[in-house]
């Protein structure tokens, strides 16, 4: 399996794709002059009010809108250096959601303090960023938790003997304080590898934390790396066949960190100088075009339809004009397994998140099902995100949660529609019609003068003159007057005016 790395660098925006055998994986795109990500920026802030009756605290980080602290994520030594220590039973549940205190915030937090947090999610329409007091600060190998003081291993590291020469490593290498995370990028890695992320990222929260003790005021401590680094980073990994970036300044910036950080990894950047633009040459924006539509087409003619809503990914599977070879439930369960494998790289690639709903195609056969939902875990298995999943349910539905700590890609790169103002829809000339005639006969009679002049849209005039005359005739009897329709074309089909 070949994996290629593509950064394609332009004024307006960066566009990394990350693709397996020639299909897209993962897409990333930060724009110029728009707010970039936030996550895993670390701020100095100041608590400005708490919530006792949510556990919860709005605290001010200097942005817009002060960030939501939940009482979960607040250390109970707050204003201590020492770290959490967390038992090997509790180990599960904080790699999930997270330390669990019970302690109420009331008695952890109050206003005027002044605490260190990084965002864990970034503001989202009208809601503030999702702050935390555990910090978390990763490297190429491990992520570093100075907050508590525990080891994990990646679940997608199966192998016991590897998992134990990596606890060996980090419980060698690690300091007094803090816990550790190995990332899957770990799995092989040499311990020389590993020492240096640990060297590097006790340095820099030895910094950070120095940083936030001189700052006299709230606002940013240390930022994240830009996308482009946070790519090779996060996505290529030693296994990666090819890194290649089309900007000359980008990729002596990727080349100097993956020497530094990624030796393995830097024979492996080249610089694209091609005429031909280097997501046209892999059919990158093809794949990105197709992942901005509602509908999807399979390739046995099948199809998934996509609806995102704020919080709320409603995903349908159809036949189509795939009609198979055998029967019905062989047809059923081919469609089936073909959109699930569609569907977890759609999840990927347009980032939806929270809770997403899969109505797949209803299956007589319990082994069938079987074969469906295995194929989607494997699929889901190479998500980056975290996910949990239901089995299927009677009525045929898969229930599943997907993490989302960006927006989406129809979120970045698309806005709600002007015309229908989001719905997605608008009225029929018909129905807009009705709505003028019932208008004109409620407040008709009332009116003394002789006509009425309505404005509309031209395509309400059309069809009043072409398929409403009896309705038109009809309402002017009954109320004595003329009605005169007048064409702005300036009208949205919906809107008109009674004069």
């Amino acid at each position: 399996m070949k994996s290629k790395l593509l950064v394609s660098v332009r004024p307006i925006a960066t566009r990394v794709a990350y693709t397996e055998d020639g299909e897209l994986r993962d897409f990333r795109v930060e724009k110029r002059g728009e707010v970039k990500s936030l996550v895993g920026s670390i701020f100095k802030g100041k608590v400005s009010r708490v919530l006792p009756g949510m556990q919860a605290a709005f605290v001010d980080v200097g942005l817009d809108r002060a960030g939501f602290l939940y009482v979960g994520d607040v250390r109970v030594d707050i204003d201590s250096g020492s770290p959490i220590v967390i038992s090997d039973d509790q180990e599960e549940s904080y790699e999930e959601s997270g330390p669990v205190e019970k302690t109420p915030i009331q008695d952890l937090l109050s206003e005027g303090q002044y605490i260190l947090v990084q965002i864990a999610k970034d503001p989202l329409g009208t809601k503030g960023a999702r702050i935390s007091t555990h910090i978390s600060l990763p490297g190429r190998y491990v992520v570093y938790m100075p907050t508590v003081n525990h080891v994990g291993i990646s679940r997608r590291i199966e192998n016991e003997e590897e998992r134990e020469r990596l606890k060996e490593n980090i419980d060698r290498y690690r300091p007094e304080r803090g816990g550790f995370i190995v990332r899957t990028a770990a799995e092989g890695a040499p311990p020389e590898a590993i020492k240096a992320d640990i060297e590097y990222l006790t340095r820099l929260y030895t910094e950070i934390y120095k940083q936030y003790s001189e700052k006299k005021s709230v606002g940013l401590v240390h930022s994240e790396l830009d996308m482009d680094l946070r790519a090779v980073r996060d996505l290529a990994s030693e296994k990666v066949d090819e890194v290649i970036v089309d900007d000359e300044t980008v990729f002596n910036k990727l080349l100097n960190f993956a020497n530094q950080f990624i030796p393995q990894l830097a024979s492996k950047i080249s610089y694209y100088d091609e005429e031909e633009g280097l997501f046209d040459k892999y059919e990158i924006d093809l794949e990105i075009s197709r992942s901005l539509g509602r509908k999807v087409w399979l390739k046995s003619g099948g199809y998934i339809i996509i609806d995102e809503a704020e919080a709320l990914v409603a995903i349908d599977v159809n036949t189509g004009s795939y009609t198979g070879k055998k029967d019905l439930e062989d047809t059923i369960l081919k469609t089936n397994l073909e959109a699930v494998k569609e569907i977890a790289a759609q999840l990927r690639i347009r980032n939806c998140g929270g809770i997403i709903v899969i109505d797949l195609i209803d299956m007589e056969k319990e082994v069938h099902r079987e074969m469906v939902m295995a194929a989607l875990q494997e699929e889901l298995s190479f998500d980056k995100a975290r996910t949990n999943i239901t089995q299927i349910s009677e009525l045929g539905l898969i229930e599943m949660t997907r993490k989302r700590i960006r927006p989406s890609l129809v979120k970045t790169l698309c806005q709600p529609c002007k015309y229908c103002d989001g719905k997605g829809y608008v009225k029929t000339a018909s129905t807009v019609a009705s709505e003028i005639f019932r208008e004109l006969e409620r407040e008709g009679e009332n009116l003394k003068k002789q006509s009425s002049t309505i404005t509309v849209n031209e395509a309400i005039a059309d069809w009043v003159y072409e398929e409403g005359a009896d309705m038109l005739e009809y309402i002017e009897g009954k109320i004595k007057r003329n009605c005169i329709f007048e064409v702005n074309k300036k009208f949205h089909i919906e809107q008109f005016r009674i004069d």
